[in-house]
């Protein structure tokens, strides 16, 4: 079916369950968010159907999360050098589908599950099965990604998505965002990491809920403090005491908080905050850090998801 809009396809989703009315959409170039909501309160920046996606907003980030530096990397000692989509700072940026019209593998109401190949390319010999499955929940939404390699010998992987959160009608500014994370990656100026540092007493940590509004970030994190289960929570509050969260499964361990001043809004350009699950941080490729591997045939599946607690109702 011909579409005009740049994201193609606009999966619109809905359930109700246990007393909650949850909607989404979905789009088929990216597999992204576009909105969520539960009982009208939306939990993600949204864009026009007619609109790109402003600063990768909601879409999958696939083979590989953030920033490749200078899109080279070595693969069995052969340097590899991919198309270079940053061109302001000369990097390989947020993998390979960000331009891809997924199709669809199944449809319900309340999900859609969306299939997408990354084939040999440009620093890039192998090919990778990949599908993105987006489903409602009383709370929320549940994100899971499978990857299977359908090329020859073993390939590598990581995986990201790129949501921006709100809390309703909050203005952004006066959300505070906690997340219990102990080590930040320092940067140089193509925003590639060059070491690690502690985060305790300084302006980067967020352990403690500081203002969106005082904050001025583009920064990867690690040492994310799990649960029992090994999950990993983002926290949005909003002054009335409701919030938006972000969780990771074990697989996600990292994460990116982004912070722009020129988010377009309705028209307006402002503040936003974005929260980036990812299974490796910035230059995995070239890093190794974080990168998994699959074996011909292999399959590896990982999960996240955004929920929203009410104000007065417990933390999850």
């Amino acid at each position: 079916m011909t579409t005009s809009n740049p994201t193609g396809e606009q999966y619109e989703l809905t359930l109700e369950r246990d007393g909650h009315t949850v909607t989404g959409i979905v789009t088929q170039v990216a597999a992204g968010i576009r909105a969520l909501a539960v009982d009208g309160v939306a939990l993600t920046e949204t864009f026009g159907a007619d609109e790109t996606p402003p600063s990768a907003c909601g879409i999958t980030l696939v083979p590989w999360p953030n920033r490749v530096a200078g899109g080279r990397w070595s693969l069995d000692g052969h340097e590899q050098q991919l198309d270079l989509t940053e061109a302001a700072k000369g990097n390989a940026s947020h993998g390979l589908l960000r331009y891809t019209a997924y199709q669809v593998v199944e449809r319900e109401p309340h999900a859609v599950t969306l299939a997408a190949t990354v084939y040999p390319q440009h620093g890039w010999p192998f090919q990778l099965d990949t599908t993105v499955r987006h489903e409602l929940v009383a709370d929320g939404m549940v994100v899971t990604h499978a990857i299977t390699n359908v090329g020859v010998g073993r390939a590598p992987f990581a995986v990201g998505s790129h949501p921006f959160f709100r809390v309703g009608d909050h203005d952004p500014a006066t959300l505070r965002v906690t997340l219990a994370a102990a080590t930040r990656y320092e940067v140089d100026e193509s925003s590639i990491p060059v070491g690690i540092s502690p985060v305790a007493g300084t302006r980067y940590d967020l352990s403690h809920g500081p203002l969106v509004g005082d904050l001025d970030l583009d920064t990867g994190y690690r040492d994310v403090e799990p649960d029992d289960d090994g999950v990993r929570t983002t926290t949005f509050s909003a002054p009335d005491g409701s919030a938006t969260e972000l969780w990771q499964d074990p697989s996600f361990e990292y994460v990116q908080v982004f912070t722009p001043r020129n988010f377009p809004r309705d028209g307006v350009k402002g503040l936003a905050v974005a929260a980036e699950p990812m299974t490796a941080p910035a230059n995995a490729l070239a890093s190794g850090e974080g990168l998994r591997w699959l074996d011909e045939g292999e399959t590896w599946t990982g999960s996240w998801g955004v929920r929203y607690r009410a104000a007065g109702a417990t933390a999850s």
